[in-house]
């Protein structure tokens, strides 16, 4: 049995990767474990988008998220060339998909590190999923009618390391 204490203390943003594939193993636990997630009234409505890393759509996607922000080519791309990039995209009439697809995005990211995977939980390209190209990256991307981008995430193998967040459970904790 795996230890879900362990996984959310040690999990950190893993920002660089080696070239070394997810093994299908690999990629089906993780979106088993998206999938696994609750969501709102059980309505089981958010979709993974399974994208390789060398996928053209994300260099559109990098590209227009540099033109919305005004920034030149930054070293790394916004999913740190991961070597898989899942793409959370939910029914944009459901008042709770931005929620759900928060949950099936951090139970991908306990399971990635619970099989020694690093992990990205991606906000970034928000303005570009939601912008003028909408559209186009929803239709690229085969998103479900009446979809929308909500959250991504980029998994691989680590190439580096980064110790987890520290907090202040005095600031940020209140008891009633």
């Amino acid at each position: 049995m795996s230890n879900v204490m362990e996984a959310i203390k040690t999990r950190s943003s893993t920002r660089g990767y080696t070239d070394e594939p997810l093994t299908q193993e690999e990629l089906s636990a993780l979106l088993h474990a998206g999938l696994q997630a609750p969501t709102a009234a059980n309505r089981q409505e958010i979709h993974f988008t399974v994208l390789k890393g060398d996928n053209p759509i994300l260099a559109e996607l990098e590209a227009e998220k540099n033109r919305l922000r005004d920034l030149a080519s930054p070293p790394h791309n916004f999913y740190y060339e991961a070597p898989v990039v899942v793409v959370l995209s939910a029914d944009s009439e459901f008042r709770w998909s931005a929620l759900d697809a928060g949950i099936a995005v951090e139970n991908m990211a306990l399971a990635a590190e619970e099989l020694g995977l690093g992990n990205l939980i991606i906000g970034c390209i928000y303005d570009a999923m939601r912008g003028e190209k909408k559209a186009y990256f929803s239709q690229a991307m085969k998103f479900p009618e009446n979809y929308e981008y909500e959250i991504a995430i980029a998994f691989g193998h680590k190439a580096v390391s980064k110790e987890p967040h520290t907090y202040d459970a005095d600031a940020q904790v209140t008891y009633l």
